[in-house]
Formats: structure tokens, C-alpha cells, sequence
């Protein structure tokens, strides 16, 4: 018996995972290539990064999974959508610090390898990398026997992106009178899950594919949608001039946690809740779960998945890229003073 007949009688087929690098390549292709100088299959992926448009550039780097969705998502048999969140919850990052993505990089761990889950991931990857204005540069897929059980897997996610020093954009400036501005969701994104299952299958054992009236779809289709990309509409404003002085992308933590990450000392920020509708998969945690409300506006993103910090004169402007590139923009709040102790975010 052959060397390599012996390591597949282990659990790892190195045949399988060959035959579905051609596939790789075809996604991979689909995605923006300008800058990329190698194709799928080397040791490594080379860029070649245009200094034509900065004057002093800055690379940015962030790196972000999908944590327990990933459980849901093996239930319910649906892993696209976990493409397109894996992407996201990475450039939804770059672009706080005003940087535009250049590329994206994945590692995918199986226990074995299964074709089906793994085109899946790759097609809502490349998805995601179409919508974040970024090519697929490479990645990594690894079968562990005895890591993972059938039909699980885990996954990581790598992006780089530019932006010209003079244009980082760090809340620094934010100023009392600022008005916040938030994006809406798609819903949960990848923030919560460990609680979601702890309602939803432990508590109340649902079933993923009953139809809940409030959704007006399944269950699983409604928790499974995939995180909202806004790399679009950030880059589109930024392009256009638009002052903005502080974003945040709010994944785990809520408001409390992430906006405070871009407000400067002696600022807060007043959050008014009723600004905005907030969409019925929260509610219907909230009730299910005896969930506070501090807590769902600490774990969750009760329907506000990205915000922007501008002046006052900037609104309308923001507003109106916003609504014209599909996005749906809210009021939610102000910036206002603070001095000692008291939060930096705070939700009236």
C-alpha cells in the first residue's frame, strides 16, 4: 500500500484537496485582480501595491473569524452565507481607520474535508471579496482527522488595505456637536451566537427550519444571514471628500464596547435608542431569552451594524451617498461633553 493511500486511510486525502484547487482558481478569479501578481497554488501570495495614488501609504492589517455561528450554520446544512461573514467581519475593520481593502486571505480546518461545505464557503468567500472591493489572494485549507467532527469545521480570516498617513482616520478630531450617524444591519451578523444557541437550541429547542411569523422565514435563514459589507459606501464617501471624523464597526461589544474605541477623552457619545427601528430577530431574542436591555445593546447590534462620527454640516451629504448606494442611515445620536469617569457611550 502506498505512501499516500495510507495517509487518506487516516483521514487526509491530498487527491481531493488537489482536484479542488481548479475549482479555487475559478473563484478567485471572479474577484478584483488588479495588483495581483500570483496565481492560486505558490508558496505564497505577491501584490504589487500602487504608490501612484498615495503619498505616504500605510498598510493596515486585521484578522477575524466567525466564531459559533459556524454551529448553526453545520445544523441547518447552509455555509455560503459563512463566506461572505468571514470576509466581513475583516474589511468591515480596515475601512474605521479610512483604509481602502487591497486583499484577503482564508484558512479553512476541517476534520475531513468535505467538497460540498468547502465550494460553499469558497463561493460566499469570493462573495464577500467582490463586495469588499478586494481580491482573494490566497489561503490555506487544513484536514485534521480527530480535530473537528463530521460535517464541522472552523475559520479564520486575513485582510491588508491602504490608507495615506495624512488620512487615517482615528476619532481624534471628534468635537462636541459631532452627530452619529448609524448603518443598518442585516441583523445578527457574527456577534452573540454562543447565547443564540443557548436560547434557541437549548432553551426553547427549536428547530432551525420552522418558519417564525415575526421573520417571515425560517429560523435558520433568518439567523444565517451573512454580516452587511460596507466597504462600498465608505469608500464612495471617502472618495467624494466627505469629512468624516470617527467610524466604528459594531460586532461584539455593541455600542458600549466599540464606539468608545474611537472617541477621544472628554467626549461622549448619547445614543438615543428610539432613532432607529429595530429589527424583529432582536425583539424576539429579547423576550425568548429574559435578555436585559443592557445586555442585548452589549452583546448585540440590535440593528446598527456600522457607524459614522461627522460634523453637522456633512449629514445631509452622508446621508444621501448613503440612501443612493442602497444603505439604509439613521440619526442615532450626538457627541456631546464629559468629564471624570462617567462612560464614554451612553444610551438614553
Amino acid at each position: 500500500m502506498s505512501k499516500s493511500s495510507r495517509y487518506a486511510e487516516a483521514g487526509v486525502d491530498i487527491d481531493k484537496a488537489n482536484r479542488l484547487v481548479e475549482e479555487v482558481k475559478r473563484l478567485v478569479k471572479s474577484t478584483p485582480r488588479q495588483g495581483v501578481l500570483t496565481d492560486i497554488g505558490g508558496f505564497s501570495g505577491l501584490f504589487a501595491l500602487d504608490l501612484n495614488h498615495f503619498q505616504e501609504p500605510v498598510l493596515c492589517a486585521t484578522t477575524d473569524g466567525v466564531g459559533t455561528k459556524i454551529k448553526l450554520a453545520v445544523l441547518y446544512g447552509k455555509h455560503r452565507d459563512i463566506g461572505i461573514d468571514l470576509v466581513a467581519m475583516c474589511v468591515n475593520d480596515l475601512i474605521v481607520c479610512g483604509a481602502k481593502p487591497l486583499f484577503f486571505l482564508d484558512y479553512l480546518a476541517f476534520g475531513k474535508l468535505e467538497e460540498k461545505i468547502y465550494l460553499e464557503l469558497l463561493e460566499g468567500i469570493a462573495e464577500g471579496c467582490r463586495e469588499g472591493h478586494c481580491a482573494l489572494l490566497g489561503g490555506e485549507t487544513a484536514e485534521m482527522p480527530g480535530m473537528y467532527p463530521p460535517g464541522e469545521y472552523d475559520c479564520a480570516g486575513f485582510a491588508v488595505g491602504v490608507v495615506d498617513r495624512n488620512r487615517i482616520i482615528d476619532g481624534s478630531e471628534v468635537s462636541v456637536g459631532d452627530v452619529i450617524l448609524g448603518l443598518a444591519s442585516n441583523g445578527l451578523h457574527s456577534n452573540g451566537f454562543s447565547l443564540v444557541r443557548k436560547i434557541v437550541l437549548e432553551e426553547l429547542k427549536l428547530d432551525l427550519s420552522v418558519e417564525v411569523p415575526e421573520f417571515g422565514l425560517p429560523l435558520g435563514e433568518e439567523l444565517l444571514k451573512p454580516t452587511r459589507i460596507y466597504v462600498n459606501t465608505v469608500l464612495n464617501l471617502l472618495h467624494r471628500g466627505t469629512r468624516i471624523k470617527a467610524m466604528a464597526h459594531i460586532t461584539g461589544g455593541g455600542f458600549y464596547d466599540n464606539l468608545s474605541r474611537v472617541l477621544p477623552r472628554g467626549v461622549r457619545a448619547v445614543i438615543e435608542k428610539s432613532a432607529w427601528e429595530v429589527p424583529p430577530v432582536f425583539h424576539f431574542l429579547k423576550e425568548k431569552g429574559r435578555i436585559s436591555e443592557e445586555e442585548m445593546y452589549r452583546v448585540f447590534n440590535c440593528g446598527i451594524g456600522f457607524v459614522l462620527v461627522v460634523p453637522p454640516k456633512a449629514v445631509e451629504e452622508v446621508e444621501t451617498v448613503c440612501r443612493g448606494l442602497g444603505d439604509t442611515v439613521y440619526r442615532i445620536g450626538v457627541i456631546e461633553a464629559s468629564s471624570g469617569d462617567s462612560p464614554q457611550v451612553v444610551l438614553v
